[in-house]
């Protein structure tokens, strides 16, 4: 079976293995006994990636097949050895190649994995799959794995032996080995006899890689010459391998003879997910561009969804030859989570990178296949609880998209969800779509608050007066929110209007009796609103009476053309200097603490407690103080005055 021998110029090395790969190890062991047979669909799988690997590589240098072009995966059964064998003529690996990529997890979001796990058995081999483990699945069932190895290009004699136990090393031995590729032989544990069954492997990998590209094996024993039923005798078959999957590429099949199983396996094979899709679309395109697209919305984020080094993208093929994983180019950063295959007839098959960053047909299929994942997200949307599944996931990236994506604007806040007063609940589930249609009369724009937290936000004093009117305030509390207002400030004509901007006017919502209340009020506080700026100084770019507070003595807001509050924070989290920019100080007249203050006579402690109530707006309003030792100490100076 194996074409290896030792190499005896080589020397065995012992490596430790990574940290993580260690945990890892013991959970894949120990939690995943439930769905064991998941081991052979990983490998398969990447035995299926070599080859497309190699293929790839083989278009600028044809001299790699050698004498041997038909790529194939062969699988062997060893009943009294106990291994079973899987054997690829892929690209192979180099010494360098299998400590990186069977002695480490070179993943972002490595930390963030483990940090999830719970030790429910249950819920971490939920994890384990979306982390996308592959290779290590095979210690779910083996005890010891042994791999041999030889890139394709290299002699025979620098091949590699990679063999561990599962446990805290491997070891890496110099070997010969006659073909390129790599052969993986698992030592089965004791009581996975079931493993061993030829008819049972066969199913599981009918089951799992109907879809693989190309012919994984079994070896056919020879059949004698017999008799047949007529009695004519039937002519003697020699052994042979015969493949026992499709060993056609998926999308390339007409959307009718596939199965809703056959489409979420082959999702799980080129995203080594564990989870079904949410959804998926299959589309051949013809006229100015010709290319076959398969799209699927994940179900779960990906651990490293927000690391901006990490590789996001679709399966590039063209004309049905691999060219790359992750290529981004044809999905905006906003829809990064999107998973899938392209197949085009336009580009070149020497087709790079570099190639692909400025061309039109790589707009044009970027454009496709943008307006293709809209419309599987509206059409998911129809469904409210999967598209609650979806946005709990994946919502804050669509956040991206109006700031992104100018073109598909409006169909992108289509898309979006928030929490808002209608429900005060965290869950974001309100559409701009829904908030319009519960407008009051008269009402002509969008009203939203952004704050640190929905707790802040939801508490704040700028929606006193919108809550006694019955005005629904979208509540944003993603750190996300305060960038998504500046680029999306309306949705169907109706204009998005922050409420703690100085801006806001709800006057044309107020009958007559109201707003001639409300200039009484104005011009019997003039008084005491000169003194607040006199006392205030310039600490603060105005004050008014406030028609927005019903509960609270006062707020802060800032002017409609200055920079949010929350704005401000986005800039100086991210280390950049922002202008410094006064509030407006808005008091609530009716308030008993404003009118005591208004009949101080002391100026020097009306100033005290014109500060401390300008320290409280501004501490509901941003969290924190520049200063906030001196608010205590004016605080406590008053609260001593009035215990006197």
């Amino acid at each position: 079976m194996s074409d290896t021998t030792a190499n005896s110029a080589g020397q065995k090395q012992t490596h430790g293995f990574q940290a993580e790969v260690k945990q890892l190890l013991q959970l894949m062991i120990h939690s995943l006994y439930s769905n064991k047979e998941i081991f052979l669909r990983e490998l398969v799988s990447n035995a299926s990636d070599a080859a497309d690997k190699l293929r790839f590589m083989a278009l600028s240098d044809s001299s790699l097949y050698g004498d041997d072009g038909d790529l194939r995966v062969r699988i062997s059964l060893d009943e009294t050895a106990r291994t079973l064998t899987i054997i690829d003529n892929g690209v192979g690996m180099s010494e360098q190649d299998v400590i990186s990529h069977l002695g480490t997890i070179a993943k972002s979001g490595t930390k963030e994995f483990f940090s999830q796990l719970s030790g429910d058995q249950s819920k971490d081999s939920n994890l384990i799959g979306q982390f996308g483990v592959g290779f290590y699945s095979a210690f779910i069932v083996a005890d010891k794995v042994t791999v041999r190895t030889r890139k394709a290009g290299a002699a025979a004699n620098e091949a590699i032996e990679w063999e561990s136990a599962g446990e805290g090393d491997y070891s890496i031995t110099p070997i010969t080995k006659d073909s390129r590729g790599t052969e993986i032989v698992l030592h089965l544990r004791e009581g996975e006899d079931e493993f061993l069954s030829r008819w049972t492997v066969e199913k599981i990998v009918t089951k799992y890689s109907d879809h693989i590209s190309i012919p994984v094996e079994f070896w056919q024993e020879e059949q004698p010459e017999s008799e047949g039923e007529d009695g004519e005798k039937v002519a003697a078959v020699p052994g042979h391998w015969q493949a026992v999957n499709k060993a056609t590429a998926l999308w390339t099949r007409d959307k009718s003879e596939l199965t809703d199983k056959e489409y979420n396996e082959f999702y799980k094979h080129i995203s080594h997910d564990w989870n079904d899709p949410l959804s998926w679309s299959h589309n051949k395109v013809e006229g100015k561009s010709n290319y076959t697209s398969l799209l699927y919305v994940p179900k779960k984020a990906p651990f490293d969804m927000w690391n901006r080094d990490a590789q996001h993208g679709l399966k590039l093929y063209v004309q049905r030859v691999f060219i790359m994983d992750d290529a981004e180019q044809f999905m905006p950063s906003y829809l990064r989570f999107m998973k899938g295959v392209l197949d085009s007839s336009d580009l070149p098959l020497n087709v790079s990178r570099e190639i692909l960053q400025d061309t039109k047909v790589t707009q044009s299929l970027r454009k496709g296949c943008t307006s293709r994942t809209l419309k599987m997200l509206e059409k998911l949307s129809k469904d409210s609880e999967k598209y609650q599944a979806f946005w709990d996931e994946f919502g804050q990236v669509l956040k991206e998209g109006p700031a992104e994506d100018m073109a598909n604007k409006e169909q992108i806040a289509a898309l979006l969800r928030f929490s808002s007063t209608h429900t005060d609940d965290t869950v974001q589930s309100v559409s701009l779509a829904d908030y319009i249609s519960r407008m009051k009369e008269g009402q002509d724009e969008i009203y939203y608050i952004v704050a640190d937290s929905f707790a802040a936000a939801k508490n704040s004093p700028h929606l006193e007066v919108l809550r006694k009117k019955g005005l629904e305030v979208l509540l944003l509390s993603d750190r996300i929110d305060e960038w998504l207002v500046q680029h999306l400030t309306d949705f169907n004509d109706k204009k998005l209007r922050s409420v703690a901007k100085g801006g806001l006017d709800l006057s044309k919502l107020d009958d007559e009796d109201t707003k001639k209340a409300q200039q009484e009020t104005e011009q019997a506080f003039a008084s005491v609103i000169a003194r607040f700026k006199t006392a205030l100084g310039s600490q603060v770019k105005d004050v008014k009476v406030s028609h927005r507070l019903t509960d609270s003595p006062a707020c802060v807001v800032t002017d409609e053309h200055d920079m949010s509050t929350q704005m401000i924070k986005l800039m100086e989290s991210a280390g950049q200097k922002v202008p410094e920019v006064k509030p407006i100080f808005e008091i609530n007249a009716e308030h008993n603490l404003v009118k005591h203050i208004a009949d101080e006579q002391d100026e020097q402690r009306f100033k005290e407690w014109s500060e401390v109530l300008l320290d409280q707006a501004l501490l509901a309003e941003k969290g924190s103080l520049k200063d906030p030792a001196s608010f205590v100490n004016r605080l406590n100076h008053l609260l001593l005055s009035l215990a006197k």
